[in-house]
């Protein structure tokens, strides 16, 4: 079947671009190619041979008409049909588009199926956006020892990557929106398939690349702010996160502190990093598996593997929002993928490898970021036999208002326990993505003890 063959042509110029050093650079005539034969985020916007994924067109930018600012977004793609569905009695002959991860659960659980749709690239984002992207194409740089960016206050900072590290760091910094409020649930599954959720309330202030800020008004080096209220079950109701991040963590690590409602006190918060484990995430993610990859990458070496053709999950409309009941969600073992929609789309392979001398509960993490968002998709997690311990998947959909690809149901499998965490459920909520305004004193450990007191 052609639709199932890695484009020769973009698995080459992955493995081109994995010959270069870190050092190596764009050249003009290549960054030209932004908005022409790449998109202005650096995909390929052509077609693959088979037609299996089409040209980029320019996304997804025109809301439903029933869609209200602040709420939540409609299917547009609801009338489509699966075009087969893989599952492990044939999981065989679409092994080239899987993950190590999606063949585990594949081969665990023969419940778990993978139904794939039409490819529809509806990712799109801001004119300045890609605007600050081409702009950066020739000059943003790896801080010293790569634990940074610098050159660039927002962009994606290397649409056309030489190498791995470059790749997560457009991931780390893509574009998130601006200044907002969002709510959600936390779902630890156990094997038999019940849960306690854990429900938050989120702002992320958004700095690198805000459309709304002035320039007075980001903070030097500032990527966000992030503030995370626990507010059920009532065990946990009241701890307050703040967390400080940085473009260049070289010169400026992340800060965190909590505040802790039982002794209503603020604290350093410094084990919010790295293998620490997620909040109230029953030990099933750790602390830099959240939105896939977060925080510092000076544990790892990164190897660009390629470019790929691989079925992914995508334009997720129907889990994202509140029209399936959280009941409805979960089944022993993994997500109800009934509800789930997956499409074939190229991916940017990225392998992770511990560094000697360092500890990490995971030994290698394989990436797959899609080319069009540069969102992580995919992740399978090894242990320190090297055997697979954990696969990831995040389900995202286009924001045509913001405009933005977003992630939303993210899950992590325990391959060996059979238990699995869900997060950004939204089932019982009634707001998806709420514009805020807030100052710079608003994240400060000053006012997170304000906010715990009241």
């Amino acid at each position: 079947m052609k639709h199932l063959q890695i484009s020769a042509v973009t698995l080459a110029l992955g493995l081109a671009f994995t010959a270069h050093t870190a050092l190596a650079e764009v050249s003009a005539a290549d960054a030209a190619k932004l908005g022409k034969s790449l998109t202005p985020m650096g995909a390929e916007q052509a077609a693959n041979a088979s037609g299996s994924i089409p040209a980029w067109t320019g996304g997804l930018t025109t809301n439903t008409p029933n869609f209200k600012e602040g709420g939540h977004y409609e299917d547009p793609f609801g009338a489509d049909k699966p075009l087969f569905t893989i599952d492990a009695s044939n999981m065989d002959k679409y092994k080239d588009m899987l993950s190590a991860g999606q063949m585990a659960m594949l081969k665990k659980y023969s419940t778990y199926k993978l139904p794939v749709y039409p490819t529809r690239r509806t990712a799109a984002f801001p004119k300045k956006h890609y605007e600050e992207t081409a702009a950066n194409a020739t000059k943003v740089k790896l801080a010293e020892s790569g634990n940074g960016i610098v050159g660039t206050k927002g962009g994606i900072p290397f649409p056309i990557p030489q190498n791995g590290l470059e790749a997560v760091w457009n991931h780390l910094v893509r574009y998130k929106g601006d200044t907002y409020a969002t709510q959600w649930s936390q779902l630890p599954v156990t094997r038999e398939g019940t849960y306690t959720p854990v429900r938050f309330e989120y702002e992320f202030d958004i700095h690198f690349g805000s459309m709304t800020k002035t320039d007075a008004e980001k903070e030097d080096n500032k990527l966000f702010n992030f503030l995370q209220n626990v507010t059920a079950p009532a065990r946990l109701a009241g701890n307050i996160l703040l967390v400080h991040e940085f473009a260049d963590q070289v010169k400026a690590p992340r800060q965190a502190w909590l505040y802790n409602a039982g002794q209503r006190r603020v604290r350093l918060a410094p084990n919010v990093a790295y293998d620490n484990p997620g909040t109230a995430s029953d030990g099933l993610r750790t602390n830099d598996d959240f939105l896939m990859f977060n925080g510092a990458t000076d544990r790892y070496n990164f190897k660009l593997v390629g470019k790929k053709e691989m079925v992914v999950p995508y334009n997720a409309y129907k889990i994202s929002g509140n029209f399936i009941k959280t009941a409805d969600l979960v089944k022993p073992g993994h997500f109800n993928q009934d509800h789930t929609r997956y499409e074939i789309h190229r991916t940017w392979v990225v392998e992770a490898t511990l560094k000697e001398n360092v500890n990490h509960v995971y030994s290698k993490r394989v990436f797959y970021i899609d080319e069009d968002s540069w969102m992580i998709q995919l992740a399978d997690k090894y242990d320190a036999r090297g055997e697979l311990y954990r696969f990831a998947e995040a389900h995202g959909i286009q924001m045509p208002n913001v405009p933005m690809y977003y992630p939303t149901i993210e899950v992590q499998y325990d391959l060996n326990s059979g238990r699995y965490l869900v997060s950004s459920v939204r089932s019982d909520e009634p707001k998806f993505y709420e514009r805020i305004k807030r100052s710079n004193s608003d994240y400060t450990p000053a006012n997170l003890r304000n906010l715990g007191t009241r």
